[in-house]
């Protein structure tokens, strides 16, 4: 085999990665975005979830396409680690369908206008070029252009399969070669080079195809493939491996699933394969085997494991949890979620109750969160930025969850006392969320700084330190009231609110006369500013919470929420001028301190 063969091979492993990657993309985009849907919605056991997974992964061509949608939904805690083992079992057997495909080479025409001379892929491929370039190039409609995008993928593939063929053709007339893969039929070396060919090139089916078109060589015989093939599934795991670094725990279990399920099943398969051949034998063992010989038992192999596992996924997961153990934090994380229980819709009273304990578990987590973005705008810290965000994930889910549970509940006949409290739970848990949400953006801004090496001047982050205090001392107000439904801490919040505002406002007519003086960057403003902005907001959104903790409380109703609050600002009890005065001292003189120093 010459230097230019060698060329031709990986030219055309080159074109049939290519091929596989425009088509698999075009398949990608035709489902319009609705794979993650589909995989989300369709996962309530494993069965389903596995046969989603099968017919997913045959339709887009790649498992490892379909295990890193999965591993991303696991991350974004859309799927839990149970239903993800069944749609990784499933992808497993819908990646074989490639195989198949490349069997079709094996199509014997005959003469004339024969429609199985139209099958053969030598036809079939420029066919399908044809056509597909036509749709691209002519067509208007996304929908067309990307149908003839992967038309002209499935040619790619069958032209860089026919280049590989015609480059290693030549090694049908070398014993080394031969003798090379009689070598491989030693099952832990066969297994060793399948995993390590799929890990480089980071795709199953594309080391099946180079397999396929070393078959006309003669030398692959079943003793050599069934090791490779094997070896092939516990390669194409490398892929979701590699997306499942830096992403949570839960990420990082779902790839440790598929590369426990894919090395088990190997074991167990291969221990199989050679004690039937050490006390029966095969008669095919030591001959040449085709393309579709090597689909089949592809095939074969991920549909015997897949059985094998399917009523041994809750062992498969506790595995898993027992290499990469839970941390406590997570543990009050998924215990977060457990007080909405379907059991409890039959009893209206009882679910509102408890979805409410949920926004009061959500409340706190939004504390929490807060008071770290605070640390955050003094010191970047990897895990403390990371802990955020996984929190900030959870009281996103919290609140999704919260608001379809109380949907299905309105199905139910409810009293006039349990739509007050439902409608209250609802419209509060969008108010944590959306404190979480500015949390959020402050982490943000802190960390963009840090990456731009932004700095705020030593009197601007000692009146930030001033105004986060007092909007902790709010969210905490806020926190507290809605937990013990008590209606006198509106007295506490809406002084505050206002000092709040004044303490704003107050700080960035300073921010500016320091841009003016050159006391502070330019390149600092604008995240001061958005801090500022988003530190009201939080206040205002406590100031929300007082006033629904009051209009559900049935001590007053409220009907203009604006109105309400305007009125508390001018009549002004005592316990509210007390109250300001207090806070007024305790924040407002704090930072004109700051500005005398």
């Amino acid at each position: 085999m010459s230097i230019f063969n060698v060329i031709s091979l990986l030219g055309g492993l080159a074109m049939f990665l290519y091929g596989m990657t425009v088509m698999s993309s075009g398949l990608e985009r035709v489902s319009g975005g609705r794979l993650e849907q589909t995989l989300e919605k369709m996962t309530d056991n494993v069965l389903k979830a596995t046969l989603l997974g099968l017919a997913v992964t045959a339709a887009i061509q790649s498992s490892s396409a379909t295990t890193v949608i999965v591993v991303g939904l696991v991350n974004a805690k859309i799927l839990k680690l149970r239903q993800a083992i069944g749609i990784i079992m499933g992808a497993n057997i819908g990646t074989t369908v490639t195989a198949h495909i490349l069997r079709l080479s094996e199509i014997e025409g005959g003469t004339g206008l024969n429609l199985l001379n139209f099958l053969k892929p030598t036809t079939l491929a420029p066919l399908t070029a044809i056509v597909g370039i036509l749709m691209y190039m002519m067509s208007k409609r996304t929908a067309r252009r990307e149908l003839g995008q992967i038309l002209v993928g499935f040619s790619i593939l069958f032209t860089g399969m026919f280049a590989m063929e015609a480059a290693v053709s030549p090694l049908r007339e070398a014993p080394q070669f031969a003798a090379m893969f009689a070598n491989l039929s030693n099952p832990i070396l066969g297994v060793l080079v399948g995993a390590g060919v799929t890990a480089i090139i980071q795709s199953s089916s594309a080391s099946i195809g180079i397999l396929q078109a070393l078959t006309v060589t003669g030398a692959i015989t079943a003793s050599s493939a069934f090791p490779i093939i094997m070896g092939q599934n516990i390669g194409t795991c490398i892929t979701p491996v590699l997306s499942s670094i830096g992403a949570s725990k839960n990420a990082r279990r779902t790839a440790f699933v598929h590369v426990s399920f894919n090395v088990i099943g190997t074991l167990i398969f291969l221990t199989g394969i050679y004690a039937y051949q050490t006390l029966v034998g095969f008669s095919f063992w030591d001959d040449p085997i085709t393309k579709g010989g090597i689909a089949d038992f592809h095939t074969l192999f991920n549909v015997v494991v897949t059985l094998l596992f399917l009523p041994f996924t809750t062992v498969l997961e506790k595995l898993v949890f027992f290499f990469i153990k839970p941390t406590e934090q997570e543990k009050e994380q998924d215990a977060d979620t457990d007080d909405l229980d379907d059991l409890f819709l039959g009893s209206p009273s009882f679910a509102i109750s408890h979805a409410r304990g949920a926004v009061v578990k959500m409340s706190h987590l939004a504390l929490d969160n807060f008071q770290r973005s605070a640390q955050l705008l003094h010191h970047q810290d990897k895990k403390t930025l990371e802990r955020a965000r996984e929190v900030e994930d959870v009281i996103d889910r919290l609140q999704s969850r919260v608001d379809s549970y109380l949907l299905r509940l309105t199905q139910n006949e409810l009293t006039e006392s349990e739509n007050t409290t439902l409608a209250e739970v609802l419209q509060v848990v969008n108010e944590f969320e959306r404190i979480g949400d500015h949390a959020d953006n402050i982490c943000d801004l802190s960390h963009s700084m840090e990456q731009k090496g932004v700095t705020l001047s030593d009197s601007a982050m000692a009146e930030l330190d001033a105004t986060t205090e007092a909007v902790s001392e709010i969210i905490r107000l806020a926190v507290k009231g809605y937990e013990d439904r008590d209606v006198s801490v509106v007295n506490s919040i809406e002084p505050l609110e206002e000092v709040i505002d004044i303490l704003v406002e107050t700080l960035k007519a300073r921010h500016n006369e320091r841009l003016r003086n050159g006391l502070c960057t330019i390149d600092s403003a604008f995240p001061f500013l958005e801090i500022l902005y988003n530190l009201e907001r939080i206040a205002d959104h406590c100031s929300n919470i007082g006033v629904h903790i009051v209009s559900y409380s049935g001590t007053g109703e409220v009907q203009d929420r604006h109105e309400f609050l305007r009125e508390i600002h001018r009549s002004q009890t005592a316990a509210y001028k007390t109250n300001f005065d207090m806070y007024d001292k305790k924040y407002f003189d704090r930072i004109m301190e700051i500005a005398q120093d």
